[in-house]
């Protein structure tokens, strides 16, 4: 179930847009506070936001701005405003895709499926891999924890990645340092050491604390 925010002033449409994509098994939220959409949109952690252009208070490409310097998930602009400068500028500025209003219901729920599938990727080829409320993409090596990206080192990625693929299964050290460095007999097991503890404060410090578990003489864990 995919978690989608809109972000429309129009009343009738933003609720017309909600049931169209909840009958489709989304969870959809629709934006209350204009003021601050930051704060709705952090809280609600969405997999897909639904962007009006004109707006009250700021206008959809300053939202969309703000939202591109924190997170990367996809952007969909919805507007009246489908002129061709207003197209390239909500690219620009970070958009996925745009529509024109009026809206057609099922131009809509088309392109929603087609930007999740595409952002996601999770019929028959999981490149995606949720836990604790973090998302890790095998693609591009990014870590995403509620909305914001936490950088990783290539050895910090694998390290993360093995363990989430063995979850709930214990990675001997020997396998990790295999997996790192191959052949390479000349790395010292302190190497492996450091990685993971460099791996764990940058987990804690998105907020994810004991994620990785240390079993004594035989390796790690993430149950």
């Amino acid at each position: 179930m995919y978690r989608i925010f809109i972000v429309e002033d129009d009343k009738n449409l933003a609720e017309l847009i909600e049931n169209q994509l909840t009958g489709f098994g989304n969870d959809v939220r629709i934006v209350s506070n204009f003021r601050n959409v930051m704060e709705e949109f952090q809280e609600y952690d969405p997999h897909l936001v639904l962007m009006d252009i004109g707006l009250p208070y700021l206008n959809g490409f300053h939202w969309c701005e703000k939202i591109r310097e924190i997170s990367g998930v996809p952007v969909l602009f919805l507007s009246s405003a489908s002129d061709n400068m207003n197209i390239v500028m909500a690219i620009n500025m970070g958009g996925d895709d745009f529509i024109a209003k009026p809206v057609d219901p099922l131009v809509l729920s088309a392109k929603v499926k087609a930007i999740l599938r595409r952002s996601y990727e999770i019929e028959g080829n999981p490149n995606i891999i949720d836990f604790e409320g973090a998302r890790l993409n095998l693609n591009d090596g990014m870590l995403w924890v509620n909305g914001a990206s936490v950088e990783l080192t290539r050895n910090e990625f694998r390290i993360l990645r093995i363990l989430l693929e063995n979850k709930g299964r214990i990675v001997s050290r020997q396998d990790l340092m295999l997996a790192l460095w191959q052949d390479d007999c000349y790395v010292e097991e302190n190497t492996l050491t450091v990685n993971v503890g460099r791996l764990r404060k940058k987990l804690e410090e998105a907020g994810l604390r004991d994620v990785i578990v240390t079993k004594p003489g035989r390796g790690y864990l993430i149950s």
